[in-house]
Parts: structure tokens; C-alpha cells; sequence
């Protein structure tokens, strides 16, 4: 059975509005983005599809094989000491992240779509968010009060918190 993809194809080549962002939800209060750059793929995948590795931290949920690779899968809200949305879910929102030759899944409550983001828009994170979160940032873009982190993929590829390699 084939899981419905999410297209994240670079869109348009005109960049006057900045540069392209996967937009997603990580839990019910939190709205982020990751630089299409790093994003190779939104999926959708069965919970069966993520088979658990004993004695990983929480925020691990094992491997997954996608197109013949085999990658690891992040709770990415539980990753950052966020509020995890539903356990009991049937499937996962998986976005396939890659870092120089590193992949990584990172399991997110909803994705939402693309959208763009000029250099400018993007402010500084101390003092908006929570101190634990900024090593995991670019920063963050604030609009009509709502938040909406920039994530750094580099950084969470290369967290400690993850415990793998």
C-alpha cells in the first residue's frame, strides 16, 4: 500500500518573497518551519511502518525503511520538551529530513503546507520561546502575536538528546 506524499518540490524560482519553508504543527499550540533546502519529503506512514529499537530515549521511535534506505524516526516534540500530541495514533506525520548525507524522520503532528519567509522576517529566539529550544533554532518568525519556530535541521540531526549516530 502506498502512503500519500506531500510534494516539496522547489516551487517557483521567483524568491521576492524569500525563501521556501515546509510549515507544520508540532503539537496542538506550536506552528514551525524547516527550510525546504533540508526537507526531502512529507509522508504519511503507517505506525507499524516504525519499528522500536529497546533501551533509545523517549523521543526516538525506531527505523523506518523509506525508498530502500533504512533512517531513523524522532518524536520531534518530544525531542524539544514540547507537549506530544496523541500516542495512540494510527499513523504518523513524517517529514524525511536530510543534512549533508544524514537522514532523518521527524515525526510531527500535522503539515500543513509551504510557505515563504524573507531573511528579514526572522527574529531572534531568546526571550520569545522557552531557553531549551534555541540551540534547535534558526529563530523565529512572530505574526499578529503567533509564533512560528524556524527550526535548524542541522541542529536537531545533530542533537545529544537523540543518543544515536
Amino acid at each position: 500500500m502506498k502512503s500519500p506524499e506531500i510534494p516539496v518540490s522547489s516551487a517557483q524560482k521567483d524568491n521576492s518573497l524569500g525563501d521556501s519553508y515546509l510549515k507544520f504543527r508540532l503539537n496542538s499550540q506550536t506552528l514551525a518551519v524547516l527550510s525546504i533546502k533540508q526537507t526531502q519529503e512529507g509522508i504519511v506512514v503507517p505506525v507499524e511502518a516504525i519499528t522500536s529499537i529497546p533501551n533509545m530515549p523517549d523521543s526516538v521511535l525506531g527505523l523506518m525503511n523509506w525508498r530502500s534506505r533504512i533512517l531513523w524516526v524522532v518524536d520531534l516534540s518530544v525531542m524539544l520538551n514540547l507537549e506530544s500530541f496523541n500516542p495512540r495514533l494510527r499513523q504518523y506525520n513524517v517529514i524525511i529530513i536530510k543534512v549533508e548525507s544524514v537522514l532523518l524522520g521527524l515525526v510531527v503532528q500535522e503539515i500543513t503546507g509551504t510557505t515563504k519567509f524573507r531573511q528579514n522576517q526572522i527574529c531572534s529566539p531568546v526571550g520569545q520561546v522557552a531557553s531549551s529550544l534555541v540551540p534547535y533554532l534558526q529563530g523565529c518568525i512572530i505574526q499578529q502575536e503567533e509564533i512560528t519556530l524556524v527550526l535548524d535541521a542541522q541542529a536537531i540531526v545533530q542533537s545529544s538528546v537523540l543518543g544515536i549516530d
